[in-house]
């Protein structure tokens, strides 16, 4: 692969940051050391109701296994986001809202606003008889009420379950049944890019498939929508009237938070669970320490709060921190390829926390809509949700940042919580395309995927980590033998991430796919993000995804789906130039056998590559896709089926 340089620590960041180099290296040794220690003591940014006496109760052994933290004590995380910030921060800013429409007013919510506002609508539900370990559905769009929902759900110990505001009829109702919620939460339509998103009319669509008693409607566009009597009540009428203060349920550390559905392999999505207390302390811990994060600065984090970014870091962990938390309505492309960059200088942003796939969007449109803002208050750069090409990084941090702002690179799930291993800026040369070095307390480990054995130093293999952390699940909702089976019957007394990863010579460790996105070709194992990497490389090539086919003589063949930079022809030359240059960049082992031209990827709407869908084409199985509803945009879809090159079997 092509070299990019490694970034030495900056010197400002080397004396100021929160995390040092040796600070790190001392709290990581102890964290795995003496865990009761070191966790009592990070335990401490939480305001306990009772203070806990046990710290970790855990074991991944089949037969005694158990998942507990902090499991005597008791608190309310709403009022650990809320009422410990009080009278102190009652005018200090919580929430800044920019809207789809940079032309409509944004909003700006103190923690004595959101307090009681939270307030009003947790009595609202109180009154309505929701009570603690009811499941409420929320589906809502990227507005201030929908913190508000999270929290007034927190607030009375109900469990939240958020489903995407771009998710199907269907999704929906398949998630509501699932959790059996009787409440819905949600808006007459969200705007995404200048578009309705018709909520409610999603909403009844589902409800003809499941029933639920209660339906709250936020008016947001004001749009004329039809109501059920008995059963939709208005968001203003339900919580006006209601008393701006209302006392917290005491939670047990390990009773329920949220749900949240994520899309399984196989079969219908799993409801991830999460619990309150550990929770609150790895969500607190790791939004302070991997953003640097500091009194009074502006904080984005760029994620919808239907995906537990959203979750951990928009909502949760900056409020437990007191920060400033900028929620975000719209897309990075409207009404042109510079808004981010213009909210990012609207806001005096310092933080900024994005998708490699809105980046590489970004940057095929070409670095004059980044250059034609400021920038200027940006201090640190970050990215989640998939690992984050060489050459993405490279831009994100030589045009974005002005190769002044440090970029950490977080690999974590759902199923984590929060960051599990990122580079922390004050501590950490930073390789891009690395996701670094483990947070305090999570033990990595690389093992062999033939026979589990754990595999030292420089090496490749399938991603576990040995012991537990406090942000970790608890269980798939209603199917704890799907948590078993999923997460630790491969590789007993472990935890399988379902990544492939890498570790160089200096303890680095390099996110390679999901080992499904692995390929056999002729015997050697291929990690799909290697190929993908060498191919955008090329100046003409925007975006690339690689599966496997099946090959008659290799086993598995290398099927490259490539989007060009917008004024490049995708030619048959282009083509041959582009098989070459895998060659040249990985070695022969590399070649793609496919390489078709696509104008776009089929995505989620949350911006990830649907893979099982390229390798159903791919394979030529396309008489069953799957589920296709959750996709931004079907149609592109129709044009993979309809462009796919005729293989020789």
């Amino acid at each position: 692969m092509s070299e990019h340089a490694v970034h030495p620590v900056p010197q400002w960041w080397a004396e100021n940051a929160l995390i040092g180099a040796d600070e790190y290296a001392v709290k990581y040794r102890a964290s795995i050391a003496d865990p009761d220690d070191f966790w009592r003591g990070e335990a401490q940014r939480v305001t306990w109701m009772k203070r806990f006496n046990s710290v970790k109760n855990t074991s991944f052994d089949a037969e005694d296994f158990r998942i507990r933290w902090f499991e005597d004590g008791t608190l309310n995380l709403a009022a650990n986001c809320l009422d410990r910030h009080l009278p102190a921060k009652a005018n200090d800013t919580a929430i800044l809202w920019e809207p789809d429409d940079p032309a409509r007013p944004g909003r700006t919510l103190t923690y004595g606003e959101l307090h009681e506002q939270v307030c009003q609508f947790a009595n609202a539900l109180r009154a309505d008889g929701v009570k603690k370990g009811d499941r409420v559905t929320i589906y809502l769009p990227m507005v201030p009420e929908a913190a508000v929902a999270m929290l007034a759900c927190a607030r009375i110990g109900a469990v939240h379950s958020i489903v995407f505001a771009g998710f199907s009829p269907d999704a929906l109702a398949g998630r509501i049944s699932d959790c059996e919620s009787d409440i819905v939460l949600t808006a007459d339509e969200g705007l995404r890019g200048g578009k309705a998103v018709p909520l409610k009319a999603n909403v009844d669509a589902a409800l003809e498939k499941v029933g639920v008693r209660r339906v709250v409607m936020l008016r947001h566009t004001g749009k004329d929508v039809p109501i059920v009597e008995g059963r939709d009540v208005d968001w203003a009428d339900y919580a006006a009237g209601q008393p701006a203060e209302c006392e917290p349920e005491e939670m047990n550390a390990e009773d329920p938070l949220f749900i949240l559905y994520t899309s399984g392999s196989t079969g219908k999505p799993k409801g991830v669970l999460h619990t309150t207390g550990g929770y609150a302390v790895w969500v607190s811990m790791t939004h302070e320490y991997t953003f640097d994060y500091r009194a009074g600065e502006v904080y984005w984090c760029a994620a919808d709060i239907g995906w537990v970014t959203g979750h951990s870091y928009v909502v949760y962990g900056p409020l437990m921190n007191g920060a400033i938390t900028l929620m975000f309505e719209g897309v990075p492309n409207y009404p042109d390829f510079s808004r981010f960059w213009q909210v990012v200088d609207k806001y005096d942003v310092a933080t900024f926390y994005a998708a490699p796939t809105a980046l590489r969007a970004l940057m095929r449109e070409g670095d004059e809509w980044v250059k034609k803002t400021s920038r200027k208050s940006l201090r640190l750069l970050g990215s989640v949700g998939e690992p984050i090409n060489p050459e993405a990084w490279d831009w994100y941090y030589n045009v974005v940042g002005d190769a002044r702002c440090p970029i950490v690179d977080t690999w974590w799930q759902t199923e984590t919580g929060g960051h599990m291993i990122t580079p922390l800026p004050g501590a950490h040369a930073l390789k891009p395309g690395s996701a670094s070095f483990p947070m305090f307390g999570v033990q990595p480990a690389l093992v062999d995927p033939a026979d589990g054995h754990i595999l030292d130093g420089a090496n490749e293999g399938a991603l576990v980590i040995l012991d537990s952390w406090p942000g970790q699940m608890r269980t798939v909702y209603g199917d704890h033998n799907r948590f078993i089976q999923t997460y630790f019957s491969q590789y007993p007394g472990k935890y399988f991430t379902g990544d492939g990863c890498r570790r160089d010579a200096d303890g680095y460790y390099w996110i390679t796919g999901r080992i499904d996105d692995v390929i056999n070709v002729s015997g050697h194992r291929m990690g799909t993000a290697e190929v993908e990497s060498a191919l955008v490389d090329h100046d003409a090539v925007a975006e690339a995804a690689v599966v496997g086919m099946p090959h008659d003589i290799k086993g598995q063949g290398i099927y490259a789906y490539v989007t060009t930079m917008e004024d490049v022809e995708p030619t048959e030359a282009l083509r041959k130039e582009l098989v070459q240059w895998v060659r040249k960049e990985i070695g022969p082992i590399a070649t793609p056998d496919v390489i078709q031209f696509a104008p776009a990827l089929p995505k989620t709407r949350s911006g990830k590559i649907m893979r099982r869908i390229l390798r159903k084409i791919a394979e030529n199985d396309t008489g069953n896709l799957g589920d296709t509803s959750t996709l931004a945009d079907p149609s592109v879809v129709e044009d993979l089926l309809a462009n796919r090159p005729h293989v020789a079997g």
